[in-house]
């Protein structure tokens, strides 16, 4: 199917929205008709078929239950239409209508948008049409939207990929959150290098570990003798991104004075280098990381709920490496060839045990700490397979682990029964079990035979 032949219906209570697609459409394709009331939804379905709905994720109308997107959608597939149907959601949505795509829809696209963007967004659409596929499937070794760096095939991981996809072009402040090790700043460069500002500055700063003194220096720049060692004038991170991104790592760390002073900078678009009183219009796209919970960023004796706000315009959570078992194998295998070539050691393949060590391991460091066991055990192999032995955890977690023995044991113990209580609430159904358990059924049948069951 080509956009020039396809019918398209638009459905928006929204008339700016509605009035924008169609003249958009209207030379594009062979037919457009908008809809202000998805009630009439029936009525428009019946009286002809269409190739293509753009599909509102919120009305103002009785269902009023936040899930009018997933409402909709479900009484097109009642309605037994064919069309391929496309999600309009604004920033705060963008979960929900990665819950779309498990449910059918073919795509989605993030309001405000750029013309061209739909336009291709619904091109892909049609061309999907009659070639089922699940949206956010990827292949894990082809050049994704995260590109070569950060690696997944798991399901968690796929919806951050196609959330990185959508986000990417426009110029949405993000708030990435995950552990230690996860890997935020490889999605804070990736959401960079496809947006609209990839030609312009991409600049990093560890807010965290700046000092109350250094903070507004390096953030905001200083004049010449604005302070005892300012020898000269110095342009902070601010200007430095201009026209790009500004990438403000570990921002949960900041005092609340800092996060004042940060919060001032936001709202008035505009920085005052420290010696002067001339503020300086800015222009970047802000994204944020911290290894903090959402629920200690909303006590507000630590964090400011404006700030939070502001730079919250859409938050990705990246999940610790031991909610990624899927991963765990292909991240090890694309960081033994990297060591390998590296170290002159080509050719290093994993024995099977050592393959059952790597996945029999909770990874507190998560990819990172996979990383550098794998380079460790590279550096240290005396033959062609990499076996148990050498792969050597972190020693400080491995200390850990061992001062904590006795706790782990009991929650081992608790683990197992958790385990069989669940196996005999389904009767021996492993795939239901692994579903109440939250594992997948591989990782479910790797517990069974850890504990013998």
């Amino acid at each position: 199917m080509v956009l020039k032949n396809a019918s398209i219906l638009v459905i928006d209570d929204d008339i700016d929205v509605l009035t924008a697609v169609r003249l958009l459409l209207k030379t594009e394709a062979k037919e457009v008709v908008t809809e202000k009331n998805p009630e009439n939804l029936r009525w428009q379905l019946s009286k002809q078929s269409f190739d293509l709905i753009l599909l509102d994720m919120n009305f103002t109308s009785s269902i009023n239950t936040g899930n009018e997107g997933l409402f909709w959608l479900s009484k097109i597939r009642e309605f037994k239409s064919e069309a391929a149907v496309i999600m309009i959601t604004a920033y705060g949505d963008i979960d929900l209508a990665v819950r779309c795509l498990k449910e059918g829809a073919t795509d989605f696209v993030v309001k405000p948008w750029h013309n061209e963007k739909l336009i291709t967004t619904i091109k892909e659409a049609l061309g999907r049409k009659g070639h089922p596929k699940s949206a956010v499937s990827y292949s894990a070794t082809a050049d994704s939207i995260i590109g070569k760096e950060l690696l997944g095939q798991s399901e968690v991981m796929q919806e951050i990929f196609y959330k990185v996809e959508k986000i990417a072009p426009t110029d949405a402040n993000i708030l990435i959150l995950g552990e230690n090790g996860t890997g935020k700043d490889l999605i804070a460069k990736a959401i960079h290098q496809h947006s609209l500002r990839s030609n312009k500055p991409y600049v990093k700063v560890d807010v965290g570990a700046l000092t109350e003194s250094l903070f507004e220096s390096e953030l905001f720049g200083h004049k010449k003798g604005a302070f005892t060692d300012a020898r000269e004038d110095r342009v902070g991170r601010f200007e430095a991104a201009e026209s790009g991104t500004l990438f403000l790592d570990e921002i949960g760390n900041i005092s609340l004075h800092q996060q004042a002073k940060l919060l001032s900078v936001l709202q008035n678009r505009q920085v005052t280098r420290l010696g002067t009183n001339q503020p300086i219009p800015i222009n970047i796209r802000l994204i944020c990381a911290t290894n903090l919970p959402l629920a200690e960023l909303a006590n507000e004796a630590r964090f400011r709920k404006d700030l939070i706000y502001r730079i919250n315009t859409v938050e990705i959570i990246v999940p610790p490496l031991r909610k990624r078992e899927d991963d765990i194998i292909l991240l090890a295998k694309h960081f033994s060839r990297l060591y390998s070539n590296k170290y002159l050691k080509p050719g290093l393949a994993f024995d099977e045990k050592a393959m059952d060590k790597l996945l029999g391991y909770h990874y507190p460091g998560n990819v990172r700490e996979l990383q550098y066991t794998i380079e460790r055990a590279v550096i240290m192999s005396e033959g062609e397979v990499l076996e148990p032995k050498d792969l050597i955890f972190s020693p400080i977690e491995s200390a850990l682990a061992a001062a904590d023995e006795p706790r782990e044991t009991k929650l081992s113990a608790v683990e197992k029964n958790t385990i069989l209580q669940v196996i005999e609430k389904h009767n021996g159904n492993i795939t239901r079990a692994a579903k109440e358990l939250g594992l997948t059924r591989t990782a479910l049948y790797r517990r069974l035979s850890k504990y013998d069951i």
